[in-house]
């Protein structure tokens, strides 16, 4: 009898197991809450032009967030998984960022396209 509940209780305990793994925020499919919070933030402006995206990169052994800038000439910034500012790695009037990260474009490794404004002109 004891073996037949063990029998039992072992699929529902696997079940747990599966549901805490798809609901851990580390995972590569997942987006940050304030990176998505900021998405939300961009949705509700006008259409950027060049429409704005964001991408996923490893830098320095950390996943970070790169978002585009509104137009030509400005920032393009760079955000950990927690939204904190590490650095602008591109754009601005030179084209070089902020200068705080003169080695993201040979360093950093592109994960994957976050998000990019599905909206027409």
């Amino acid at each position: 009898m004891k073996l037949f509940m063990l029998l039992l209780a072992v699929p529902v305990l696997m079940s747990e197991t599966c549901k805490n793994k798809k609901a851990d925020p580390t995972t590569i499919n997942d987006i940050p809450s304030c990176i998505q919070q900021k998405i939300d933030s961009i949705k509700t402006q006008p259409r950027w032009n060049p429409p704005a995206e964001v991408n996923e990169y490893n830098y320095n052994g950390k996943r970070v967030f790169l978002f585009s800038s509104d137009c030509c000439d400005f920032y393009n910034t760079l955000f950990d998984t927690v939204c904190n500012y590490i650095c602008a790695p591109n754009g601005g009037l030179t084209g070089k960022g902020d200068g705080k990260c003169p080695d993201f474009d040979q360093t950093a490794k592109h994960v994957r396209l976050v998000w990019k404004d599905p909206r027409e002109k």
